[in-house]
């Protein structure tokens, strides 16, 4: 477990170093509630894509901006319980429960789950899983709206132009930056006041610096 810098009260040093990289049964326990929960998310938010595709008929690149609430599993694991893996567990997990539920994007909610997970997993391996601030929770869900952007225009895309393309990537990322990356983080630092993180590495994620 991370303990405060000693003449720096209020400031952890778990937004540097991860508490160790095995999982405990907590932080299994907490993940998977977690991807749970998310899962519901991302299942109520599938059902509102219908509305999405009506309204973005006219220039479908902009149904990426509404990609990023399929991502906040990955990024919202990886802050709590920050280790490696967690992100792409958290997300696959979600994904898996929002295909048990019942969605009209069927088993390749899956691979979605999968590609994303990847993709925010990948954020915070860049900072080899020893920083968690916004900064890297903003870069995490970017990274995911990347994986989803990829995976998308393979595998619902395929006949737009390179143009179309790009723009789903970017909007995916963008939306993967607000949506997953500051949602989340907000939520954690929020969770953290509460003390409901008191057994995880997060649990002092409200006093870290922001950047």
């Amino acid at each position: 477990m991370s303990k405060t810098t000693a003449g720096t009260p209020g400031h952890s040093t778990a937004s540097h170093r991860p508490a160790g990289n095995s999982w405990r049964v907590v932080d299994i326990v907490v993940a998977s509630v977690l991807a749970v929960a998310v899962g519901v998310i991302f299942w109520a938010w599938s059902a509102g894509y219908a509305g999405i595709a009506v309204l973005t008929a006219a220039f479908p690149p902009l149904g990426g901006l509404y990609g990023g609430g399929w991502l906040i599993a990955g990024v919202l694991g990886g802050l709590v319980i920050r280790k490696p893996g967690a992100a792409l567990y958290c997300e696959l997990l979600a994904a898996i429960v929002e295909s048990l539920l019942g969605t009209h994007f069927g088993l390749t909610v899956l691979l979605s789950g999968l590609v994303q997970g990847l993709g925010a997993e990948l954020g915070f391996a860049l900072f080899r899983y020893r920083r968690f601030s916004l900064a890297v929770a903003l870069i995490a869900g970017a990274l995911a709206g990347v994986g989803m952007g990829l995976n998308d225009n393979v595998n619902y895309n395929a006949v737009w132009d390179g143009g179309w393309k790009a723009l789903y990537l970017l909007f995916g990322a963008l939306s993967g930056a607000v949506i997953a990356g500051l949602l989340s983080w907000l939520a954690v630092r929020g969770l953290a006041r509460t003390g409901a993180l008191g057994s995880l590495a997060s649990r002092r994620a409200a006093a870290e610096p922001v950047l």
